[in-house]
């Protein structure tokens, strides 16, 4: 192949790929403009849906990346304070303070076990020693 050839293929090649890249800029503006019509969400999933080209394309095009980050800033509503907010707060401290009266009880009633079973374990010890001081078969632990 020719150096001139070589040229005209390449600028054949060049010009075609262009008229894509055009073609599927169109599309994605289109598709923008149809879903601001029908009212639905601009995102970039929905316009590579709408327009039937990749994200990599709309990424990749920062007009188009642009102007789809605005759109969808815009569409997305700010968040009101949640009207039951109060509510959540004063169950959140109802909770927080049954939890809290829960624990001490747990505590209380483990030490509770802990001390009878002290008491059972002292018993015990008097009860063996005392077998073993009357001549009993146990033998009285040390």
């Amino acid at each position: 192949m020719t150096d001139d050839a070589r040229a005209k293929r390449t600028q054949t090649l060049a010009t075609a790929a262009k008229a894509k890249s055009q073609a599927k800029t169109a599309a994605a503006e289109k598709a923008i403009r149809t879903l601001v019509k029908r009212g639905e969400p601009i995102t970039f999933q929905a316009v590579q849906r709408e327009a039937a080209v990749s994200h990599a394309f709309l990424y990749n095009h920062p007009d188009l990346r642009g102007r789809i980050e605005r759109l969808r800033a815009q569409a997305r509503p700010v968040p009101a304070p949640a009207p039951a907010a109060d509510a959540q707060s004063t169950l959140v401290l109802a909770l927080t303070s049954q939890i809290t009266r829960l624990k001490k009880q747990h505590r209380e009633e483990v030490q509770a076990l802990r001390d009878a079973l002290e008491q059972a374990h002292g018993e015990s010890l008097d009860l063996r020693r005392e077998l073993a001081r009357r001549g009993g078969t146990a033998a009285a632990p040390q």
